[in-house]
């Protein structure tokens, strides 16, 4: 069945999963796409579409797919959220006919934002797929007996798969959902079209084991959704929950998974064990629901604010926090809180003598002799077993080692252990570093991080000039634009003006050529998480281009490419059948079409668009004459304090906001 229309939460998983955009970009472009008439109010919890967007939606989706994707009777949607929010319809693009992306003339990541939600809505009005569900038993005899150690050679081998055939796309034509944890679109769950007898070649085998495997880190998209499942936060503060643990060092980022810091378990710890009531979930969940009564009318806002501060009496029917003590006793009566204590964590058993502790300057690990170490920042804390802090306890903070002297600039060179790992630098003497001075005149060092493939005692000194020398300048592209190979937070790279593509290797950023550089650009950059698939076929030399053809399977369908240009395959073309002169002559006609231009829009048009659209926008939204009140009590996955506020719809109203944030850690 189709996906219903985006509301708040799934538009922010979604676009986390699609379109790598964390929940603050999410929020932040849907509101200028909101702003400038695009879209419909992107602070929902309804999934409901009104008469006129089903009617855009199912004509839309008839004109672009055809009759038979689109069911005879439209789809109704209804949300299964507790104390949902529904002032206003599902996410959907505005006015009473749709604009498609092409007609938008929008770009960068407003495009494609309104591109996912005009896809999802379409298809939320087409018609279910359909398929079979198969399990294909593969008879293999390789061209030679295959040895296998302790057994018989073997000359049958036998292979399964199960998954899905789709036989009628539907809604799929539209639009895929994704999923967590790494896991491929539905597309790529599917089988092939397959027929009993049916001869197949092996391109390829690959073992594969199966081990079971921890639950996944949290992603945004993931967080999000388990916000949601607890009732946590309400859509409008979902983007502001994460940012404030970002920002505030309790999380970071590897890769899109979100890992906890040990400033983040420290702080669960004392809220846990001082404020455990305000940080429960179902005491949080608790209070969202007597907010939203705040909202309705239906309780008093200082009566509750009242009794969440100063307590009642357990058998208050309108009090929130039945059976937990006011906020005010709390935090009077707390008495003495041992910071050092609860800062403090064993690593590994109990009796290893080595413990973290989450100080004012960053996180170190300390013996009982005290003997001290900083643990880099990037270090998750599950991997800071007993083996890594003897490492880093080895190499204490401040001792160097002394590689020689640049014999350009005659200074110092010495490799360091840091909070962010081991790195060198060159040392100033005071006349160098501006001593005594404050700002402009100060000169700083040149610093580089080691390669990972180096040890800090054996690092050399030629090591360390190449790697101060970085960023390297690699050559120039056609048009004079400066290519570089540099080493970052997140490996090696290149670099041309604001265009950034990954390397394979550290190495590479000393060998790769100016040939080789420009090869990588042109290729179509890679977005995502997922890596690139690979090629279904090789077709060989584009001989216009001189760059070879392969044919790749895309969003929509099989297509052909040179790494520069893209031609789709037509109905007659088969990925199995075509030959390298029809995939020519298709790249060809693509480059003879030039390449595709979207409209722009002239101010004058823009200002005609919003004036239009303004129209349609009050439309859609004609139920915000009524009061929207909007209130959030949130508990952060590590956040000691605060509050967030949801922003206001056009509707008129007042917003109440209370909040109970707490840390956990996963």
């Amino acid at each position: 069945r189709p996906y219903a229309p985006f509301r708040t939460t799934t538009m922010q998983q979604e676009a986390g999963r699609k379109l790598g955009f964390t929940a603050d970009r999410t929020m932040r472009v849907a509101q200028q796409l909101y702003e400038g008439g695009f879209i419909t109010y992107m602070r929902t919890d309804s999934v409901a579409l009104s008469n006129e967007a089903i009617s855009a939606a199912r004509n839309q989706a008839i004109e672009l797919y055809g009759k038979q994707n689109v069911p005879d009777k439209p789809r109704v949607y209804t949300s299964k959220m507790k104390n949902a929010q529904e002032a206003h319809e599902a996410i959907r693009p505005a006015g009473e006919h749709f604009r498609t992306p092409a007609q938008t003339g929008l770009s960068g990541d407003q495009f494609r934002l309104y591109e996912l939600i005009w896809m999802r809505t379409l298809a939320s009005q087409m018609a279910d797929a359909k398929g079979e569900t198969l399990s294909v038993t593969i008879d293999a005899t390789p061209s030679s007996p295959i040895s296998v150690p302790g057994a018989e050679d073997v000359s049958q081998a036998t292979f399964t798969a199960s998954g899905r055939t789709i036989t009628f796309r539907g809604f799929l034509r539209a639009y895929v959902e994704s999923v967590d944890e790494g896991a491929s679109d539905d597309a790529q769950k599917r089988l092939p079209q397959l027929a009993e007898g049916q001869d197949l070649t092996c391109r390829a085998v690959e073992p594969a084991g199966h081990d079971t495997r921890p639950p996944a880190r949290y992603t945004e998209p993931s967080l999000v959704a388990k916000l949601e499942e607890l009732e946590i936060g309400r859509p409008s503060t979902y983007a502001s929950i994460i940012r404030t643990i970002t920002s505030r060092d309790y999380v970071f980022k590897k890769g899109q998974a979100l890992v906890p810091t040990w400033l983040a378990f420290a702080v669960t710890r004392l809220l846990e064990d001082h404020f455990g009531n305000l940080v429960d979930y179902e005491f949080t969940a608790e209070m969202e629901g007597t907010l939203d009564e705040i909202a309705r009318g239906d309780a008093d806002r200082v009566t509750i604010l009242s009794q969440f501060y100063f307590g009642s009496a357990e058998d208050d029917t309108l009090n929130p926090t039945d059976g937990h003590e006011g906020l005010h006793d709390l935090v009077t009566e707390l008495g003495d809180i041992n910071a050092r204590e609860l800062s403090t964590f064993p690593v590994g058993s109990d009796d290893s003598g080595i413990v973290v502790r989450v100080g004012r300057y960053g996180t170190y690990v300390e013996t009982t002799d005290e003997k001290r170490a900083n643990v880099p920042d990037d270090l998750p804390p599950d991997e800071l077993t007993v083996e890594v802090a003897t490492e880093l306890l080895a190499t204490p903070n401040g001792a160097e080692r002394e590689l020689g002297l640049d014999p350009t600039t005659h200074r110092p060179i010495v490799a360091k252990s840091g909070r962010f790992g081991p790195y060198v630098t060159e040392v100033l003497d005071d006349a160098q570093a501006g001593k005594g001075r404050s700002g402009k005149g100060k000169v700083k060092p040149r610093t580089a991080s080691l390669f990972k493939s180096m040890d800090l005692q054996t690092v050399t000194l030629e090591q360390a000039l190449k790697l101060l020398s970085l960023p390297r300048v690699v050559g120039t592209d056609p048009e004079g634009v400066e290519i570089t190979a540099q080493n970052g937070r997140y490996g090696p790279y290149l670099k041309k003006g604001t265009d950034s593509r990954s390397l394979t290797s550290e190495e590479q950023i000393f060998t790769i050529t100016t040939d080789e550089a420009l090869a990588i650009y042109a290729q179509p950059k890679k977005r995502g998480r997922a890596a690139a698939k690979p090629p279904l076929r090789e077709l060989g030399e584009d001989p216009n281009s001189k760059l070879p053809i392969v044919v790749k399977d895309g969003r929509f369908g099989p297509y052909v490419t040179d790494g520069k240009t893209n031609a789709t395959l037509r109905k007659e073309d088969s990925v199995d059948q075509i030959t390298p002169e029809r995939a020519q002559e298709l790249l060809a006609e693509k480059r003879a079409k030039g390449p595709s231009t979207r409209r722009r829009t002239t101010t004058k048009r823009r200002t005609t668009t919003k004036r239009k659209t303004s129209t349609s926008t009050k439309k859609t939204g004609s139920s915000a004459s009524s009061k929207s009140k909007t209130s959030s009590a949130q508990k952060s996955a590590a956040s000691p304090a605060g509050s967030t506020s949801s922003k206001k719809a056009p509707a008129t109203g007042r917003t109440t906001s209370a909040a109970a944030s707490g840390a956990s850690g996963q």
